[in-house]
């Protein structure tokens, strides 16, 4: 029998917000949601951004006056729309209109050498042989250079691309833990991984005590590691800026550190410890391998995601100097302005000029049907599977190729097998990848058109959140798992609005690709699709929650449902009381450092058996011989 991997719970943070109970989806189709999930949100984000704070059970302004939840739109909402979403590059990260850089110079004498004075033991090992250096005691000498010197100035430049999609303003993770100096991208998994946890409503421990501690995975990656000063930004460059490298830059910079951090200060896993990454694929990569683990048996709780914090300017430099990101000319050039619209840099199947780089982390909690049902884990849908191709041979590693194709048809064809033509048909949806480029547009559409006339889908429904928070990079297929879910639950379908139509060259005879929000009926399937560089691509196949737990009726009984639905109950009060203090800008982060060591020396281990005081239940030994045919 399969195991169904269920998605109980999910968390993180990007440029929309916080990902547990649909904050960040609700940001971006904020104009469409009822009353009272418009005021929660907004209460959410005015607490993530410390806008408002929680004092005494009542939230106060800056200024420490009271504030009542109906008032946060009509005196702050201005102000949290704009410190959300895609914007111009805030100076917490740099400056774009004044970026640090080091400009080389070559000076040469003109009718007397150059000459100055410094510290002695500032001088270059060795000295070069035709500098003359003339000792003036206290430790200081003099210098003359009687050729062509080269050296490198603080210079500032005006950077060509000025907008991101940056965490809301205000949010600082460093703020909710003892973070340690750890980089950006790490301070932001201990927020997301906690936040994933805690939604779920359930215990850890409590978890824990109903599974062997090796049936817990955790299967996580960034692309290009953590990338600030504290991580491989700093190991790369310290020493031609005159810094030292310290001991911890090279560890905290490796792209495994996310999957390293959970299980050593959050969970304390010993179970499975996976890290792959797929470039713009790596979440779907993590999640397919905890798919596949948990629909073998082996898996039965996991924590899967990515974390990412790539706004750097060597980042940006680095995607801006291959032509990737929409930069300031190109923008005003498919305007017709002399002004670039921050707001509108990212614009999926419309007229676009490149990406939008962003910062995200976003992990989901999967458990197996079989525990969900015991524990009464609420349901926010379930990944059928996760298939991913590559693209075969390449003229340019960056280009799109074949592999798509595979990885959408085979998405959809099983879930025409496991859900039927009518399902598919009339109640799925595309997640698209929709990067924001002229080729992709094309491209990824030219897919969509062929695998829906294949299948005679007609007017598919697709979304592109990085319309909305850009391209957060390992993390980006999170972030459309966490739209599809959110899809699911609100029965809202986002639009793209930073487009005004659809180019003329995306093939969308099939497809419904909207300039507006609009509600959408109940659907039942989400495709969530990636075009990697380098010919990373992944589909997944996520159903609803409505059609898992008619799923699990089917497997289980009427009987079993009603058992499960009684202790669902109390979950979800569990999880409404995390929803509120998350709201209050309450989190209680998870950051065991140093804490739950386990004992070596307690260990007991038998020919079939493990065991750790620190755990309810012993890990077994493989006790049959899986090749007893062949030796």
């Amino acid at each position: 029998m399969t195991r169904l991997p269920l998605i109980i719970g999910m968390g993180g943070i990007n440029a929309s917000g916080r990902t547990s109970f649909h904050q960040g989806f609700r940001r971006i189709v904020i104009d469409k949601l009822t009353a009272q999930a418009r005021q929660e949100t907004f209460v959410g984000l005015a607490s993530l951004m410390k806008i408002v704070t929680k004092k005494d059970g009542a939230l106060v302004d800056g200024d420490g006056n009271l504030v009542l939840a109906e008032e946060i739109e009509s005196k702050f909402g201005q102000k949290i729309l704009a410190g959300t979403l895609i914007r111009k590059i805030e100076k917490n990260h740099f400056d774009p209109d004044a970026t640090h850089w080091h400009q080389k110079m070559n000076v040469t004498p003109t009718d007397k050498p150059i000459a100055f004075e410094l510290r002695a033991k500032e001088l270059p090992q060795p000295v070069p042989s035709s500098w003359l250096v003339t000792d003036l005691g206290a430790g200081r000498v003099s210098v003359e250079i009687p050729e062509q010197l080269t050296i490198t100035h603080d210079s500032y430049r005006d950077n060509p691309i000025k907008a991101a999609g940056q965490f809301p303003t205000g949010f600082d993770p460093t703020e909710l833990y003892k973070s340690r100096n750890h980089p950006r991208g790490l301070q932001v998994t201990i927020f997301a991984a906690t936040d994933a946890i805690r939604s779920t409503g359930l215990e850890w421990d409590a978890i824990l005590d109903k599974i062997s501690p090796d049936e817990v995975g955790t299967y996580s990656a960034s692309i290009a590691g953590q990338m600030h000063d504290e991580g491989f930004g700093g190991l790369v460059k310290s020493r031609l800026t005159g810094s030292r490298v310290s001991s911890k830059q090279l560890a905290l910079g490796l792209n495994t550190m996310s999957t390293d951090f959970i299980n050593a200060y959050v969970t304390g896993n010993v179970g499975t410890t996976f890290t792959s990454s797929g470039a713009c694929a790596t979440f779907l990569y993590n999640l397919r391998a905890a798919t596949h683990d948990m629909a073998a048996g082996r898996t039965r709780i996991a924590i899967v995601g990515s974390s990412e914090a790539p706004i750097t300017p060597e980042m940006i430099e680095g995607f801006g100097n291959m032509s990737a990101l929409a930069n300031e000319e190109g923008l005003k050039k498919l305007d017709g302005t002399d002004t670039a619209d921050h707001r509108r840099t990212s614009r999926p199947f419309g007229q676009n000029c490149g990406f939008t780089m962003g910062e995200g982390a976003q992990f989901v909690v999967l458990m197996d049907d079989a525990l969900a049902l015991e524990m009464g884990a609420k349901v926010l849908g379930s990944v059928a599977d996760v298939f991913i191709n590559a693209d075969g041979y390449k003229k340019s590693i960056t280009a799109p190729g074949p592999g798509n194709y595979i990885t959408m048809a085979k998405s959809v064809a099983l879930a025409e097998q496991v859900l039927g033509k009518e399902a598919l048909q009339e109640r799925s949806f595309i997640l698209a990848h929709g990067s924001s480029t002229p080729q992709n547009r094309v491209t990824e559409s030219l897919i969509y058109h062929k695998v829906a006339e294949c299948f005679n889908i007609e007017n598919w429904p697709v979304a592109a959140p990085k319309a909305y928070i850009g391209h957060t990079l390992g993390p980006a297929s999170g972030d459309q798992m966490a739209m599809a879910l959110g899809i699911f639950s609100d029965n809202i379908m986002p639009g793209i609005t930073t487009i005004d139509e659809v180019a003329e060259d995306v093939h969308n005879e099939h497809l419904n690709i909207a300039t507006d929000h609009w509600h959408c009926p109940d659907m039942d399937i989400a495709f969530i699709n990636s075009k990697g560089f380098g010919g990373n691509n992944a589909t997944a196949t996520v159903f609803s929650p409505k059609v898992s737990l008619s799923m699990m009726e089917k497997r289980y009984g009427a009987e079993a449902m009603a058992t499960y639905q009684q202790k669902l109950i109390e979950v979800e009060q569990a999880q409404q009381v995390y929803r509120d203090n998350a709201n209050d800008g309450q989190f209680d982060l998870i950051y065991k450092f140093g804490e739950g060591l386990i004992d070596e020396a307690n260990i007991e281990l038998t020919n079939d058996s493990l065991r750790f005081t620190e755990f309810k239940n012993s890990i077994a030994l493989p006790s049959k011989n899986p090749f007893d045919d062949m030796v």
